[in-house]
């Protein structure tokens, strides 16, 4: 008859619990990673959103310019009418170059045009805002929108300023 080898009195369970840990820890590092993602995400999505009012504040202004640079009062019927614009004689620029969309990052805008005349630009992205209420004077518009392209950058009607009568 054979002998069996005594049994080793070691740990030999504890590769389990070790392994266990292993998988364990890989998770958390997992989810905190995930976590990391969707903030950086976020934040940029944020950022765009930030960029996209300040560019369609300058095209507002651009318009606004435009508008009141000559008689008649005109909207420009091209965006490069914005960049040159020679009505008066004098070489005038509303706005320094055709912006790219943060958001759909391309130099193309959705165009709000009256007559011929571009009054407004857009987004083209369908993408839902972030930011729905809050808004400044001259996006009173933009609160509760669906999307980007909902979010149309016009230049703000100013009320006419009361002449007082002569005595």
């Amino acid at each position: 008859m054979r002998r069996r080898a005594p049994r080793s009195t070691g740990r030999r369970g504890a590769g389990g619990y070790a392994y266990l840990f292993l998988l364990f820890t890989m998770a958390l590092l997992a989810i905190a990673a995930l976590a990391v993602g969707q903030l950086d995400h976020l934040a940029t999505r944020h950022a765009e959103e930030a960029e996209l009012r300040r560019i369609g504040g300058e095209y507002s202004r651009a318009l606004a310019s435009y508008h009141a640079a000559a008689e008649p009062h005109r909207y420009p019927a091209r965006f490069e009418d914005l960049l040159a614009d020679r009505r008066s004689g004098v070489l005038r620029r509303h706005l320094r170059r055709i912006y790219v969309d943060p958001v759909t990052r391309t130099k193309d805008w959705g165009l709000v045009r009256e007559g011929g005349e571009i009054v407004g630009v857009h987004s083209l992205s369908g993408r839902a805002p972030l930011k729905v209420a809050g808004f400044g004077p001259g996006e009173a518009g933009f609160e509760h929108a669906a999307s980007y392209a909902d979010w149309i950058f016009q230049p703000v009607p100013t009320p006419p300023v009361p002449v007082a009568p002569t005595p």
